[in-house]
């Protein structure tokens, strides 16, 4: 799932978690009694831990099936929930540290150790003030809201407590509109404020929900869908609460935050689109490489390593050209690509039909590399209308645990002319299976783990994963076309020119128009897609960097075991370990297929 990079991480005491005594060393009998113990308090700190996020991130327990706090919202740069995950992290970062790791068995220290790296890496981030910008085209919680409260998103529209609920939560939302407002203000006053042309991007998506009538607000849809179950008078109860809420509540407060950021922020955004212009930008911005790649790579590093990366899909690329009989050069190959009308598709239909057609397809055909597969499903479905001009190619939502709700791969289907059909089953590998839709809802059926665990993330790992997938298409039957090759390989292309382009602006003070520049010259993207992307990197400084990174470290890992394992090398037992303990920072991977290796050597 395109998401941030993790949950937020905040902890609560539990009680009978004090770390035990350690046992006499002249009695190893009582040893597994010590490590028990000590595993005990760990999953009895951990599970306190998410109990107390709950409360602070609501929208989190809707997400994940926990619907004791549906009437509820807020936001992470809400000042008070900023305050209570702070004073968590404090406390908990200290009593894990009371709990003795080696006392651990292996699968508890992996938990200690995504326990701890959240922790200092929650603490590490407080001195850079993210809350002061709450608003961007692309990571846009008003969106994020809107979605929720389509009837089709991740609050629960089935009973008449869910409806009352989310009625609940438009009051809390607009109170944390107002947060963002103030907080926004104060950002003025300090020189934290966003590029100007990601404001401008945001403002068509605030204004698409300001309307006259209430029908034909987003925020309709629970009562268009109504369940016909509802008695009359709660129909009509309901009708009328929604009606009031939208035209009283709904559409004042979208309104009052888009004449807020038209007339007062715009004026005071900055030219600039990289971090690096803003107050300690630049150690903000490392701090931002480390969170999402999990790794102490550079910026300098990792721009090299993108360029590298770069030069070497384009010599790839030339081979397929080659193949298809083009002889001319791979940038005029590119520029066919993108003009030539057979790669391209007619109407919004004709590209969800093929997505659909493929997704069956490619289902079938996991089982060559895969023994462990999610139970959850997964749809497709596209990007609503008034998110899809900013929003990237495709995202995916994860599935319920309680299987409530399916797994859901959003296809932007926006100016479909500017898709590429060649993109259609990397894109699709990424998204749905054996990418994210394997590798997250996998992750959350672990129930003996926990919740820390099922539910938390790692954009390195996750991201890393998707891209990873799609590295298997050949394994799995696919790229049988040299253009669906192609467009595996503008696909990865895009990845590692993301490490430059993210780099470029947030490390190097490239301009907006040179990143759309430099992706021009190397890519097959249209100018469309590349603006969005370029505007997505600068909403969200380093995560474009969480994918070639740890693609390429899961693809070290798997050449790292077949050649220590030689013939006994397993492909389904490799992407089993890989995915059995759920999201991982990338050197505790590292160091568990290490592990993993030498015990398929002892066999």
């Amino acid at each position: 799932m395109k998401t941030r990079s993790t949950l937020m991480m905040a902890f609560v005491l539990a009680a009978g978690c004090a770390p035990p005594q350690a046992a006499p060393a002249a009695t190893p009998e009582v040893a597994p009694v010590r490590t028990m113990d000590a595993n005990q308090a760990l999953d009895q700190l951990a599970e306190a831990f998410f109990e107390a996020t709950l409360p602070l991130s609501p929208t989190t327990a809707t997400f994940i099936g926990d619907a004791r706090f549906n009437d509820r919202y807020t936001a992470g740069f809400v000042p008070e929930t900023r305050a209570a995950f702070r004073a968590l992290g404090a406390e908990y970062e200290a009593r894990l540290a009371a709990i003795d790791r080696a006392a651990l068995e292996e699968e508890h220290q992996l938990t200690y150790d995504v326990f701890r790296w959240n922790l200092e890496n929650a603490r590490a981030a407080e001195q850079f003030p993210s809350h002061l910008m709450p608003l961007n085209q692309f990571f846009n919680f008003t969106a994020g809201f809107a979605q929720m409260g389509s009837g089709t998103g991740l609050h629960p529209f089935k009973t008449v407590k869910d409806y009352d609920d989310f009625l609940s939560r438009i009051g809390a939302f607009e109170r944390v509109v107002d947060a963002s407002i103030a907080n926004m203000r104060e950002g003025v006053a300090t020189g934290i404020v966003q590029p100007r042309i990601l404001m401008e991007r945001a403002l068509p998506q605030l204004s698409a929900h300001v309307v006259a009538d209430p029908a034909q607000s987003l925020f309709w849809g629970p009562i268009a869908s109504m369940p016909a179950t509802f008695s009359a008078a709660d129909r009509a109860r309901l009708t009328t609460a929604y009606t009031q809420a939208i035209r009283e509540r709904i559409v004042p407060t979208f309104r009052r935050l888009h004449d807020f950021v038209r007339d007062e922020y715009l004026p005071r955004t900055r030219t600039t689109v990289g971090l690096s212009a803003l107050p300690n930008g630049r150690a903000w911005y490392e701090h931002m490489v480390r969170t999402s790649t999990t790794t102490n790579l550079t910026p300098e590093q990792v721009h090299e390593i993108g360029l590298a990366e770069v030069a070497r899909i384009h010599r790839e690329m030339e081979t397929v050209m080659r193949q298809v009989g083009w002889t001319r050069d791979l940038k005029s190959f590119m520029q066919h690509m993108q003009m030539a009308p057979q790669f391209r598709y007619g109407t919004r239909e004709e590209m969800l039909a093929d997505y659909r057609a493929a997704q069956a397809r490619i289902d079938a055909s996991t089982d060559r590399l895969f023994d462990v597969k999610p139970r959850a499903n997964y749809e497709i479905r596209p990007v609503e209308p008034f998110r899809e001009r900013s929003f990237s190619g495709g995202s995916y939502t994860a599935a319920s645990p309680d299987g409530s709700r399916p797994g859901v791969f959003h296809l932007n289907t926006y100016d479909p002319g500017s898709r590429p059909r060649y993109g259609m089953e990397s894109l699709l590998i990424h998204e749905g299976s054996p990418g994210h839709h394997f590798q997250i809802s996998i992750q959350r059926e672990l129930e003996h783990l926990p919740r820390i665990r099922r539910f938390g993330g790692f954009t390195a790992y996750a991201e890393g994963w998707g891209l990873y997938a799609e590295t298997l298409g050949r394994e799995l039957g696919l790229y049988q076309d040299p253009y669906q090759y192609f467009g595996y390989l503008s696909s990865e292309l895009w990845r590692a020119i993301r490490l430059v382009l993210d780099t470029g602006i947030h490390a190097k003070g490239w301009t907006h128009e040179q990143a759309i520049a430099y992706a021009q010259q190397n890519s097959a993207n249209s100018l469309t897609s590349t603006q969005s992307e370029v505007e997505r990197f600068s909403a969200i400084p380093g995560q474009g960097l969480a994918y070639k990174i740890g693609q390429m470290k899961i693809t070290e890992l798997r050449e790292r075991a077949r050649t220590a394992l030689g013939p006994r090398f397993d492909i389904k037992a490799f992407h089993r370990a890989v995915l059995e303990s759920g999201a991982l920072p990338l050197d505790v991977l590292d160091a568990k297929i290490d592990r993993w290796i030498a015990a398929q050597q002892r066999r």
